[in-house]
């Protein structure tokens, strides 16, 4: 077994595609601005985060329509250089909620989320410092 990807429902697909392409800055895999579907990498690992319109989702499963409401996910970035990253960032748009702060002795973090009010941790490995 191999986890593909987490999946995101969002209802603004184009505000949401912006946040991970542009301030973000992972990669489109296929540059579907308007949906109903994308999924970005960032340039190393293998994971991938996907978007997916909600109202898609609710057409097959017919359940799913509501809006979301409360915290329902967390995506989990690495970065190398937090404090860098997370300037970059700001001045593409997004809005910190919490750091850059130690977590850990052995990480550190910064919070913000995307335009739908799904949560993004950004975390500084410490461990891998030489």
């Amino acid at each position: 077994m191999e986890l593909a990807q987490v999946r995101l429902l969002v209802s603004d697909f184009p505000v949401c595609y912006r946040f991970y392409a542009e301030v973000l800055g992972l990669k489109a895999q296929s540059g579907a601005t308007h949906g109903p579907y994308e999924k970005f990498s960032p340039a190393t690992g293998s994971a991938g985060i996907a978007l997916q319109d909600r109202s898609m989702m609710a057409g097959i499963l017919g359940e799913l329509g509501d809006e979301a409401s409360g915290h329902r996910s967390l995506v989990v970035l690495r970065v190398d250089d937090l404090d860098t990253y997370c300037e970059q960032i700001a001045e593409r748009g997004a809005v910190l909620l919490h750091g850059p702060a130690p977590m850990t002795d052995r990480m550190r973090v910064a919070h913000l989320k995307d335009p739908e009010g799904n949560l993004v941790e950004l975390q500084e490995w410490l461990l891998l410092r030489t």
